[in-house]
């Protein structure tokens, strides 16, 4: 029999529209297409909640302002049993923003309690209200790479010790997963060399000071895809700006977003260079400094290659290059002392444990460099990764950057007229021309140390295979600068010592009077946590002004159990640790398994949400 409608009658209609007001009681409506009706339930006297409205930041909210015009709001992530309070005012422009109150700092995997304040004002009446709301978060996920060195979605995070000055801090983490297979499948050969291969996986949150997570970054398809070549590479160099939101870079991107994950953009390099990794800058310019590579450099033998690792370019506010500094042309490309004393075994990312302990002669280089050998490989000359530099930072004062080069071994200041200024290493090796820059080291009271074979007396040591220079805006100024650094250790003395077990780290700081052309070391730590410690390929040092203290994390801490000769897993576990100035011993100290880290440091909620 034919399928016939059954006719409806009105006391059926009348049934069903009860029962259908009944289940939808909690909306503030229901309806379809056709009608006026919004389904969306709301808790408060103003909009309903959605859950990581950017699609990146699953630990964040926004409240909508359900047509109202929202003002002076508050919000209070209520803590769990022993958890860290956050609380953050919000400006009236961050609402106007996100068309409602931005929610940050969620725990994972659990009902949040969010206390909102605001006022809300409608046809010139304004009222002000505290509401409750309660909604769950899921719990941090984050792509599996399908290796057996990957435990856990992010990070398993002890925390040894933490004093009560520090309870309310906030760490940005910039850690890496070893690349998965289905990324770091290409590489460059028009022309040829570069480093495109590098594709480490994403790992980047947020912790409080119980270790918790209280946000994190999970990029979409849009934002992150390591199957293609423009979207793909290393998450690093992560840095939040002036007006609260997080620049970064990857592989031939570099970008800038939100703390809720709004992009604020997202652009590719500029065809000239390739290869973003380690150091972004968002400078008092108002422009961006990014450590590259030119994407199609000849030689001088006529050979064409992406150079490695080598090349600052100034982007300005609307994605133009404003400058770039070519160090393969400003530097001594050929300088290899420190070169010959590296640990072959961890090259920065390049981790073989058969090379640990091995260094490269003087011939092995020459040899090297008549072959058509190039990339992201330990040698001299544009094309191979001669300089390193890991980090860049902007000095206003005069117009200049301070790069770390760490297969240099060296700090050096460089100005707009593309001179070195000064240089911040060991004197071997220099030629005519950059040996004069190289700064003399002094005691407390201005007197020359001495030095002999890369050594100096008086306690003081140059940065080796260091990462992180930066200045310390709050102590210096046009005359006196002073510079943090991550002082990896490796090849200390320009050589290797008879055992691993003698290599350590240490968070640095010097004061460098430019005009004297002076070095003292001010401050140090990190020898007498020795091998433990040891971080042979990444790490921080930064001092933060608001507590007076000084931020090293030990990114790599472990790492070089590979290096001695350890078989099997290598337990790599990264330590943060926040001194007080001049202590030797940490404040803060926490331990994160199973990860590999690169940089971590102190978030600013305040700055992230400004009461304007």
């Amino acid at each position: 029999m034919p399928f016939a409608p059954k006719t409806l009658t009105l006391g059926v209609l009348l049934a069903l529209g009860s029962s259908l007001a009944a289940f939808s009681a909690p909306a503030l409506a229901s309806g379809g297409a056709s009608g006026p009706h919004v389904a969306f339930r709301s808790t408060g006297h103003i909009g309903e909640v959605i859950v990581n409205p950017y699609k990146i930041a699953p630990l964040t909210a926004v409240i909508r302002n359900g047509g109202y015009d929202v003002k002076n709001a508050v919000v209070r992530i209520v803590p769990k049993a022993g958890g860290q309070d956050l609380k953050y005012a919000v400006s009236d422009r961050q609402v106007l923003s996100h068309g409602g109150i931005p929610v940050f700092g969620l725990y994972p995997d659990y009902v949040n309690t969010v206390e909102v304040e605001y006022d809300r004002v409608f046809h010139g009446k304004t009222e002000h209200f505290k509401d409750t709301y309660q909604f769950y978060t899921a719990p941090v996920f984050l792509r599996s790479n399908g290796l057996n060195s990957q435990s856990h979605t992010t990070f398993d995070v002890k925390v040894e010790k933490t004093d009560p000055a520090f309870k309310d801090r906030l760490y940005f983490i910039n850690n890496i997963v070893r690349t998965p297979p289905d990324a770091s499948r290409m590489v460059w050969n028009n022309p040829m060399g570069g480093a495109l291969e590098w594709a480490f996986g994403p790992e980047n949150a947020i912790v409080d000071s119980t270790g918790t997570v209280r946000w994190y970054l999970m990029p979409n398809d849009d934002m992150y895809d390591p199957e293609q070549p423009y979207k793909a590479g290393i998450m690093m160099g992560f840095q939040q700006t002036a007006d609260g939101g997080l620049v970064l870079g990857y592989g031939q991107r570099y970008a800038k977003y939100d703390m809720l994950g709004r992009e604020l953009f997202n652009r590719r390099l500029p065809l000239g260079y390739a290869d973003y990794s380690h150091a972004i800058d968002a400078a008092q310019n108002g422009h961006t400094f990014l450590r590259v590579s030119s994407s199609d450099y000849r030689r001088a033998d006529e050979k064409r290659v992406h150079t490695v690792r080598d090349v600052i370019v100034e982007m300005d506010e609307n994605g133009n290059v404003f400058d770039e500094f070519k160090l393969f042309d400003i530097l001594d490309p050929y300088r290899d002392n420190v070169i010959k004393a590296l640990d072959q075994g961890a090259v920065c990312l390049n981790i073989d444990a058969s090379k640990a302990g091995q260094t490269l002669s003087a011939a092995e280089l020459a040899k090297q460099d008549q072959s058509d050998d190039f990339g992201d490989i330990t040698g001299v000359g544009a094309g191979r990764n001669w300089a390193h530099v890991n980090s860049v930072d902007y000095d206003p004062t005069d117009d200049s950057i301070v790069i770390s080069s760490r297969h240099q071994s060296a700090i050096i200041k460089i100005g707009r007229d593309k001179k070195v200024k000064w240089i911040l290493g060991a004197p071997e090796g220099w030629k005519k021309g950059f040996a004069e820059k190289v700064l003399t080291p002094v005691d407390k009271e201005g007197k020359p140390l001495k030095c002999e074979n890369s050594r100096c007396e008086g306690g003081f040591d140059w940065t080796w295979t260091q990462h992180t220079a930066w200045r310390v805006d709050a102590k210096s100024n046009a005359d006196v600068i002073y510079v943090s650094a991550f002082d990896n250790g490796d090849g200390r003395g320009m050589e290797q010592p008879a055992l691993p077990e003698d290599k350590y780290s240490r968070g640095v700081v010097y004061k460098i009077d430019q005009k004297k052309m002076t070095v003292e070391q001010v401050y140090a730590v990190g020898e007498e946590a020795g091998y433990e410690f040891y971080s042979p390929v990444t790490g921080l040092a930064e001092y933060s002004a608001d507590k007076d203290s000084f931020l090293v994390y030990y990114s790599t801490a472990g790492l070089g159990e590979t290096l001695a000769g350890k078989k099997g897993r290598v337990d790599i576990h990264p330590y943060l640790a926040e001194y007080k100035w001049g202590d030797k011993e940490p404040s803060v100290l926490m331990r994160f398994n199973d990860t590999m880290g690169y940089q971590a440091w102190v978030f600013d909620l305040t700055k992230a949400f400004p009461k304007l």
